[in-house]
């Protein structure tokens, strides 16, 4: 009678092993999800500041309707002075960002030639200008 007790008698200690085992592996799959996850956003080359009152240099080409272009505001002739000048801004200023604003009416072509023109002046940091579409209506 003595066995039949032992074996109705409720375990009083409790195994946290198997917790702890899958504790730590949860936390495991969460740190490398989150690195996942933080890894697929977009590649940004953000501006570094030394100073609070640092002020970034903006080389902008735009190119209208009609496939003029324009350096900083004043009419460029051609593709060679827009290279000479590109040069001689990014001459002034080895951290010069330039920006691209072209007309919807603008051709590819003539858009990427600015492209290009620039990038042959040594300019690696383009971006283009756009404005913000209105967002769609809810029906």
């Amino acid at each position: 009678m003595a066995i039949a007790q032992a074996d109705d008698e409720a375990f009083s200690n409790i195994n946290v092993t198997p917790l702890v085992d899958v504790t730590l592996v949860l936390l495991i799959i969460f740190m490398v999800t989150a690195k996942l996850i933080a890894g697929q956003g977009v590649p940004l080359d953000l501006p570094k500041a030394r100073t609070a009152g640092a002020v970034q240099t903006v080389f902008n080409v735009g190119v209208d309707a009609k496939g003029s272009i324009t350096a900083n505001g004043h009419a460029v002739a051609n593709a060679e002075v827009l290279r000479q000048e590109a040069g001689a801004a990014l001459k002034a200023n080895p951290e010069l960002r330039t920006v691209i604003s072209a007309s919807t009416a603008a051709s590819h072509g003539q858009v990427m030639s600015v492209l290009d023109t620039v990038r042959d002046a040594g300019v690696t940091r383009v971006a283009f200008a756009a404005e913000k579409a209105a967002s769609p209506s809810a029906p």
